[in-house]
């Protein structure tokens, strides 16, 4: 039996977006996203971050600093009884990276890889999976990747394929309206 996900982008969906967001003392989490995660844990969804990191790419921070950080994010979320499954990062940039983190590749969003490894990772039933991001790039990867519900955290866009909500509430409620016990609930 195909598990569920839900994919979320990082800064601007699980934390605020205040650029290049590495550090403990930088990071404000969005309203309502402990919820979210703790309802999807219950109704089974295996939890995912997908998040384009250019700031490794542009030499901002490591690619250490940026694991030492979402280990501290993940915490914070056991903390509040909520799981992350897994983390999906692209440290690559096409034009404005350094070194060997300057180039195109499958994975950096609207491209599909990150989500096509979490399929692979954990037999995903995309269709019946859920993406929550706050940019185009965010919705093109999921349409591609052919996960069936995206959402856009900015109310007012005209992005394509996509349901615009204002809150993170939104979602859960959704997740948790539609969620009978799960084979996969821990």
């Amino acid at each position: 039996m195909k598990r569920r996900a839900l994919f979320l982008d990082r800064d601007g969906v699980i934390n605020e977006d205040f650029g290049y967001v590495h550090r403990e003392e930088d990071c404000v989490f969005i309203g309502g996203v402990f919820e979210l995660v703790r309802t999807a844990n219950r109704a089974g969804y295996v939890v995912a971050v997908v998040t384009n990191q250019a700031g490794i790419a542009r030499g901002y921070y490591t690619e250490g600093q940026f694991r030492d950080f979402m280990r501290w994010m993940q915490s914070e979320f056991l903390s509040r009884g909520a799981r992350i499954d897994r983390v999906y990062y692209c440290p690559h940039h096409p034009e404005a990276g350094v070194g060997e983190f300057r180039k195109t590749c499958a994975c950096r969003k609207p491209r599909p890889g990150m989500l096509e490894s979490a399929r692979g990772e954990f037999d995903l039933d995309m269709q019946d999976s859920i993406l929550v991001g706050d940019k185009k790039s965010d919705i093109d990867a999921a349409r591609r990747a052919g996960v069936g519900r995206r959402y856009l955290l900015a109310p007012r866009s005209t992005v394509e394929q996509a349901h615009c909500i204002d809150s993170l509430g939104v979602v859960e409620r959704i997740i948790s309206r539609e969620s009978g016990p799960s084979p996969y609930s821990r």
